[in-house]
Parts: C-alpha cells; sequence; structure tokens
C-alpha cells in the first residue's frame, strides 16, 4: 500500500462513471450518515482501489466491488485511510476483473464548522438559532463528505438522495425528480446530473424564501435567500437572467443545465461557488438592500454573479484538467464578467475600473516570491494559496491583452470554437492557445508563453533621441533589483493625439521607432514638444517608466486633460510603482500627484487616494517631521472633488460619482481634516436617533464611522461604543462588514486592540474577522503583538482554508524595518505550515521593499522643500 502514500495525483487504474450518492445530515447533532455506489470502470490490472476520503469514518462491513458481467461480489481484506494523503486505499487480496463494476461503501461523518466540505452554518429564525448544511468542494474537499476520485478530470454523472426534516427546503444541482414526506423526514432525490467534477457538486439544507424569474427558454432561475430577506435578492436574479442570455450569445452554447439557483449562505468563507446549476454566496455578494446598500455594494453582487455565471461555460461545462490551470478558470471568468457587467450597466465604465484588478496583478507579480500564472501542484494542501491575484486578476489582464491584441471577434470566434470541441471534458491552457492560434493566424502560443509559464513582468522604458524612440525592455521587480526574465511584448504607442497610434510586438531587448511619420514635414517640431504615451488604454501587463522630458510632457498633457482616464492611471499607478522600486525620487512622484488636483474620474481619484494612504505610511516612518505638510498637500488634492461631490447626492447624479463621494470623504477623514470630521460626527449622530435618516445614505456610512474613530481613545469610547451598537442591532451583512472596516483605522493603539479582539469574539462570523484587520498606523505594533496571543486560536479556527493567508499578509506587511523581519522570522520558525509557507513569504518580502523604500526616503535631498511648497501652493 506504501506505493500510493504521497502521491499528488490518485492512480489511473480505475476511472467512476458515475455515482449514486445518498446523505442523512442531523442538523442538531451536526453529524451526517451515508452511502454511495459508484460505476467504476477497472482499466489495468490492480487488487488495489485507490481514492479520496477524509473526515469520514469508514464502515468496513459496508465496502464492496461488484463486476457488472459477474455474480461473484469482492470484498476487501483491508480498508485503510490515510489521514495525510486523504485517501481511501481498498485491498482486494485478488485482482479485479476488468471492465464496469459497482463499489459500495457507508460511511459517516461531521457537519463541520469550517467552512468547507459537508459543514453547518447558523442562522437565526423567529429569534431562534437555527443550523442549515451546506456543501463547499472547491478545490478538494467534495471528499469531506463522500468518498470519490476527487480530481477535476475524474468528471462523472450525478444521482442525489437526501433524508432530510420534512419542513425544510433541500437543493441540489438538479431539480427533484421526486419527494416522499414520512412523517418528520421527506426523502428528496434529484435528475442525475450531466457529466461533471467533483469540486462543482452542491448540496443546501435549509430554510430559505425565494424570488423567480425564467429565461426567454423557459429555463428557471431562482435566488434563495433567508427568510424575510427575498425582496433583497432581486436585483441579483434580474442581473443572472440577462447575463445568461449575454453569454449563451457570446459563447454560442446554450446554458447546459434544467434550472440556477442562486443562493446566499451566512457563513460562507470565498466570495461565491460556482457550483453547477446551485451557485452559493456570501450575503454581501448575493442580497442588494435598496434602502441601505451601497453602491459599491450593487456593482459588487453584479460583477460576482456575472462571474459565477461565466464558470457555467468555462469551468463548469469545460473543466480545467488540474490545478497547474486554475487561472485559466478564474483569470477567464474575471476578464468575461468585466465584458458582461459593461453590456448591462454601460454607465458604470466598468472596464475603466478593469484596471484595479490589473493593478493588484502587477503589485503580487512585482515580488520575487510570486508565482507563474501555471504553477506546479504537488499536494492537495497546495491549492488554496493559489487563488490569488494570480490566478485571478494577473490571468484576466492577460486574456484582456491577447484580446485586445487579437480583435474582439476574432476572439469570441475561436473562444467558443474551444468550448464547443471540449464541453463535458477537460482542458489544459495549451489547447485554448491552440483554438486561438487556429482562430487568429497569430503566434498565440508563443506569445502567452512568456506571460504564464514564467513569473513577473517586464518594464518597458522609452526615450526620445533624434525623432526615434528607443524601447527597452527589462523585468520590473518592486524590491528595485534586476531580473533577467523577457516576453514577447504587445507595444502600443500614441503620440500627441489618440489618432496617431502604432503597434507592435517587442521580442527582443530592446527597439527603435521612428516617428516622422507621426507629423508632416511642416511641423517637424512637434516631435520636440508632442506628448507620447505607451500601453494606450493600460491594455498591456507591463510597466512603462519615460525619460525626464517624455515624463514633463505627460504631466503637461494631464494638467490639460489632453488624455483618457486609463492612461492618467497607468501614468500616476507606474509612477508610483517605480517610486516604490526606488527608481523614481519621492519628490517626483509627489509632483505628479500634483498634477491630479483636478481629477474627477472615480477609477484614477480611487488609485490616487490609496496611493496616498501608502505614500503617507511610508513617508511617516522616514521623515516624520514632514507629515504635517505632506498631508496637507494630499487634503488639497481632494478638495477640489470633495467640494464638487459635496455630503449629498445630487438628483440624478452617476453611479461612479456615489462611489467616489464615499471614498474622497473617507480620504479626508482619514488625513484628519476637520471640517469632515466634524460634519461625519453631525450625521452620525442623526443616524444614531433615526436608522432612516437621509442624512447618513449608505454611500457615506462608511466614511462617517472612520471620522467616528478617528477622535475616540481610551478616555473617549462614545463613538466606538455607538458603532457596535450599530453592528448588534443590524441584521444586513454590508452594514456589518461597513463597520468592522472602519474600527482599527482609530489612532490609539488601546482601542485597535480592542477591535482586533471584537473581530475574533462570537459576536463576528468568522468569515469575516479579516475585515477588521485593516489597522491604522498607530496599531501596528499592537496588531503585531495580538496576532502572537492569538495565533493558536487563528490557526485552530482558520488553519485548513485560504482566510489564513489574509490574516498574515494584513498582520505582517504594513511593517517597514528590517528588525521586524527578523522577529517576525523567529516567531514563525517552527510555526509555519505549506498551507502559509507562500503567503509569509510574500509579507517578508513587502516588508523588506518597504524599509529600503524608509532608507532611501531618509537620504532624499530636497524632499522638505518640495513638499513644503505643494503643501502651500495657491491654484
Amino acid at each position: 500500500m506504501e506505493q500510493f502514500k504521497s502521491q499528488p495525483r490518485l492512480p489511473k487504474f480505475a476511472t467512476p462513471k458515475r455515482y449514486d450518492i445518498r446523505l442523512k445530515p442531523d442538523l442538531s447533532a451536526c453529524k451526517f450518515a451515508g452511502s454511495v455506489s459508484i460505476d467504476v470502470d477497472i482499466v489495468a490490472d490492480t487488487r488495489f482501489i485507490v481514492l479520496n476520503a477524509a473526515e469520514l469514518s469508514i464502515n468496513p462491513g459496508s465496502v464492496s466491488f461488484a463486476p457488472r458481467n459477474s455474480s461473484k461480489v469482492f470484498e476487501p481484506s483491508k480498508v485503510e485511510l490515510v489521514k495525510e494523503d486523504e485517501i481511501l486505499i481498498l485491498d482486494f487480496a485478488e485482482t479485479l476483473p476488468l471492465g464496469l463494476g459497482v463499489l459500495a461503501i457507508g460511511f459517516e461523518g461531521v457537519l463541520n464548522d469550517r467552512m468547507k466540505g459537508f459543514y453547518r452554518s447558523t442562522y437565526e429564525h423567529n429569534g431562534e438559532k437555527k443550523n442549515m448544511a451546506v456543501t463547499q468542494f472547491e478545490p478538494a474537499d467534495a471528499r469531506r463528505c463522500f468518498p470519490c476520485w476527487d480530481e477535476p478530470a475524474c468528471k462523472a454523472t450525478f444521482k442525489i438522495t437526501l433524508d432530510v426534516p420534512s419542513e425544510l427546503v433541500a437543493l441540489s444541482n438538479m431539480p427533484v425528480v421526486e419527494e416522499k414526506v414520512n412523517g418528520p423526514l421527506k426523502t428528496v432525490s434529484y435528475e442525475e446530473s450531466p457529466i461533471m467534477s467533483t469540486y462543482l457538486l452542491a448540496i443546501v439544507v435549509g430554510l430559505f424564501d425565494y424570488v423567480e424569474d425564467h429565461m426567454s427558454d423557459g429555463t428557471k432561475v431562482r435566488v434563495y435567500c433567508q427568510v424575510g430577506k427575498a425582496n433583497q435578492g432581486k436585483f441579483a436574479l434580474n442581473v443572472a437572467v440577462r447575463t445568461l442570455e449575454l453569454y449563451k450569445d457570446y459563447f454560442a452554447v446554450p446554458y447546459p443545465l434544467p434550472k440556477l439557483d442562486m443562493i446566499a449562505i451566512p457563513d460562507f468563507a470565498a466570495g461565491a461557488m460556482e457550483n453547477y446549476g446551485l451557485v452559493t454566496y456570501r450575503e454581501t455578494a448575493l442580497l442588494y438592500d435598496e434602502q441601505h446598500s451601497a453602491a459599491v455594494n450593487k456593482q459588487r453582487v453584479a460583477t460576482v454573479v456575472a462571474h459565477e455565471l461565466a464558470h457555467q461555460w468555462f469551468g463548469n461545462l469545460v473543466t480545467m484538467e488540474w490545478w497547474t490551470h486554475l487561472w485559466l478558470n478564474e483569470g477567464f471568468a474575471t476578464w468575461v464578467s468585466y465584458l458582461s457587467v459593461d453590456s448591462l450597466f454601460p454607465e458604470w465604465k466598468i472596464w475603466t475600473q478593469f484596471l484595479d484588478e490589473s493593478t493588484d496583478g502587477l503589485r503580487l507579480d512585482g515580488l520575487a516570491e510570486s508565482h507563474p500564472i501555471e504553477v506546479e501542484i504537488n499536494h492537495a494542501s497546495e491549492i488554496d494559496e493559489i487563488f490569488d491575484a494570480i490566478s485571478y486578476r494577473k490571468g484576466a489582464s492577460v486574456i484582456r491583452m491577447l484580446q485586445s491584441y487579437l480583435g474582439a471577434e476574432c476572439f469570441q470566434r475561436s473562444l467558443a470554437s474551444y468550448i464547443k470541441k471540449h464541453a463535458y471534458s477537460n482542458a489544459k491552457t495549451e489547447d485554448l492557445w491552440a483554438a486561438l492560434e487556429e482562430g487568429s493566424g497569430e503566434p498565440v502560443n508563443k506569445l502567452m508563453n512568456t506571460w504564464t509559464k514564467q513569473k513577473g513582468y517586464p518594464v518597458v522604458s522609452v526615450k526620445v533621441k533624434d525623432q526615434k524612440l528607443e524601447f527597452e525592455q527589462s523585468q520590473f521587480f518592486s524590491s528595485g533589483s534586476h531580473g533577467d526574465g523577457q516576453w514577447i511584448v504587445p507595444l502600443t504607442f500614441c503620440c500627441g493625439s489618440y489618432d496617431k497610434k502604432k503597434s507592435f510586438l517587442l521580442q527582443t531587448k530592446s527597439e527603435t521607432h521612428d516617428v516622422k511619420e507621426f507629423f508632416s514635414d511642416s511641423n517637424k517640431s512637434d516631435v520636440a514638444h508632442s506628448w507620447i504615451k505607451l500601453n494606450v488604454d493600460q491594455t498591456g501587463f507591463y510597466r512603462v517608466k519615460y525619460d525626464e522630458e517624455l515624463a514633463a510632457r505627460l504631466r503637461y498633457a494631464i494638467e490639460n486633460k489632453y488624455l483618457n482616464a486609463t492612461d492618467r492611471f497607468g501614468i500616476l499607478d507606474d509612477s508610483f510603482a517605480l517610486c516604490m522600486a526606488r527608481q523614481l525620487p519621492l519628490t517626483y512622484l509627489l509632483t505628479l500627484m500634483g498634477a491630479y488636483r483636478e481629477e474627477l474620474e472615480y477609477t484614477v481619484l480611487s488609485n490616487l487616494i490609496s496611493i496616498t494612504y501608502k505614500v503617507g505610511r511610508i513617508a511617516a516612518d522616514a521623515r516624520p517631521e514632514l507629515m504635517g505638510d505632506i498631508n496637507q498637500f494630499f487634503v488639497n488634492l481632494f478638495l477640489y472633488s470633495a467640494e464638487k461631490l459635496g455630503w449629498d447626492a445630487k438628483q440624478g447624479e452617476s453611479h461612479l460619482d456615489a462611489m467616489l463621494r464615499g471614498e474622497i470623504l473617507t480620504a479626508l477623514a482619514m488625513l484628519g481634516h476637520e471640517e469632515t470630521l466634524t460634519e461625519a460626527s453631525r450625521r452620525f449622530h442623526a443616524f444614531l436617533n433615526d436608522r432612516n435618516t437621509p442624512l447618513l445614505p449608505p454611500d457615506i456610512r462608511k466614511a462617517a464611522y472612520v471620522a467616528v474613530m478617528q477622535k475616540v481613545n481610551s478616555s473617549n469610547k462614545a463613538g466606538f461604543e455607538a458603532l457596535l451598537r450599530v453592528y448588534r442591532e443590524t441584521d444586513l451583512s454590508q452594514e456589518k462588514t461597513r463597520i468592522l472596516g472602519s474600527l482599527a483605522s482609530c489612532p490609539d493603539p488601546g482601542i485597535v486592540l480592542e477591535a482586533l479582539n471584537f473581530a475574533l469574539s462570537p459576536e463576528v462570523r468568522s468569515q469575516d474577522a479579516v475585515y477588521g484587520l485593516a489597522v491604522s498606523k498607530e496599531g501596528r505594533e499592537v496588531a503585531w503583538t495580538w496576532f502572537k496571543e492569538k495565533w493558536d486560536l487563528i490557526e485552530k479556527t482558520y488553519g485548513s482554508g485560504f482566510l489564513i493567508t489574509r490574516f498574515v499578509s494584513a498582520i505582517v506587511s504594513p511593517f517597514a524595518s528590517l528588525e521586524k523581519v527578523k522577529e517576525v522570522e523567529e516567531f514563525f520558525a517552527s510555526r509555519t505550515k505549506s498551507s502559509i509557507a507562500r503567503t509569509l513569504k510574500q509579507s517578508l518580502e513587502r516588508v523588506h521593499i518597504n524599509a529600503n523604500w524608509v532608507e532611501s526616503i531618509k537620504k532624499e535631498q530636497n524632499l522638505g522643500e518640495a513638499v513644503q511648497e505643494l503643501a502651500h501652493r495657491t491654484y
């Protein structure tokens, strides 16, 4: 039996074809009993059957194998469950006949509280606490519910039967065929599913209301939620029906199942899970309350629904062959969700907001501790950590780069043929490239391998010399060190206007291009004065560094509003990254930021705000004496837009302005802007007296909560206590996460400690604690001490899922000293495990980068004068 242990994949001598599963959950004792009959094809001589199982107790007497074409029944001489490999080894002592047979197994398990496998979630009904039973199987947890071949390539059909309390709703991937009530219990059986992977199977049992609609072909679509919240499901339902119609056309394949249910689960680790025909969601990602949800919540619901529904084709109908290709699922669903939301809500300018995805990808991928898009997975425990910004965001960004290079029509045509070819089966990254290469005639495989098989990305430097542009690529690292990666880069650039655009593939280290052709003979001098912008619309996944002359022209172009929002965003974000990498001085970055004083575009300002937070923290560590002037400069940057937007929504204003108002006011509160703090306090008190006051609509609540926390300290806790009261009284998850995200922004370390303790208390669902980790810079040390003290509890609660990685990065990354690196390394020396190893290395690398940045700012000359001039400049 030893040969089966510590292997990344199951042996191939038997393949499952069909599962017949019966489960009986006991919601009060929190356990379940079950049996499974699996049609197995024995394809090679073996006396063993090896499949996955974890945290189940197997009844050895219930295990048998009955070949289809003989009356003999084989019983195993040995049944071994290997805990660390999560496999079940059945030794039948004699060779099993080739061909089909039925493997029967009886088992029992626990409805755990760890949000994976078959688990329990709690809810209140008429003031009484109740349990529901829910499944979450991706990536590798179907094995915690029933023994199975728990790998994406082992596709089979599934027939489910449940024995559950008669009064409860019981859902699965397929519609109900029959329901037999027998006193307090009922037996519910479902239609057999199409061929699918184990990780997409789903079961939910509890009390629910629903709203319902239909697709044009009659397919039923429902949104289920807690009793009394049905109206909050209407927005998601409307988005779902319209999105399904759009995907049906885009992929040129109808929606594959007879129904689609979407359901809100109170305890849910991820944002949502695309189970075939029964998509599960966190409440915040599915429910929208007209009166108490903010614009940002509405957008979140639409993009998450669009992402999960894209998976019904891309992921569920065509599935990745192994977790190495996870990015195909996630990167693609992320990209196409923007396509869908843009079509439904064009006024949201969602493709401009897509830059937030790219930026997150670029930030993580600038680390030496990043990983390629395609990553070797050798054990199930390693899978959770790659559900990260590389798989989702870099994945989506390189797909966007490729689509913009090949053209939208060609891309869509090739995609539809890829889906037809691999439907009900599995595919690898190369299969997608082959389809796109065939459809376009371009060397897609060669081009894209440079983006998926190696980590990182290039920075392209550009300078002007005698009417020629010189381009050079080198690998970009946030640490400022040099790498030797090389890419095939789809380069685009404009000269002086968006009509004058050129594109080419940069396939070597450097190239020179003539720009004379852009200008008529009479305007030779234009070359000397025109702005030149690379990576037009930021569709490429790379950064750009301009020489001083070109940079100055771009700054002028920004001040004079010649550039579109995506390009303004790109210039700012690349400059920030280059400054962090110590390739540009802070003085340069701050001067550039000054050019954005009249910026009004949501996505650009939102990034400007997050850059001020980061620069503010680093500068406070490096040059505390300059903080008065730096904060004054930052306040001045935001007053123009704050005054234009005001505190109150305008009649008929855009969705983006509603989102921006909240972010701008939050930024001014964090910067300690007195008028903002006073006004926020006035409105907050009105809200405490009347939760429906028009003075504090959902879009500005977070800003008011943050403002209130700026004034709280150990001798004046009234604001903190008031927020806790609101938290306890609301049953809207979005309101709870808004409050949680504000508490630790308090500058008083004692209060930060109380906020952190609250986040880990039973009052906060364990899925939500991570929202409470956004700690003020004054609270870093106390958060680290707290983290060390609570580590055993954190590990016990989160140790088996991906949420634990959020704790590590949130607490460790904000530091900026090499002493802290040593301290963290010492603490984790005896406590590290494979599921956090990658995150810990990345977080420590960020601390190194911060520390080096602080040192370089300490040495920067003329920074004091520059900051003073910027802070007191009159416009």
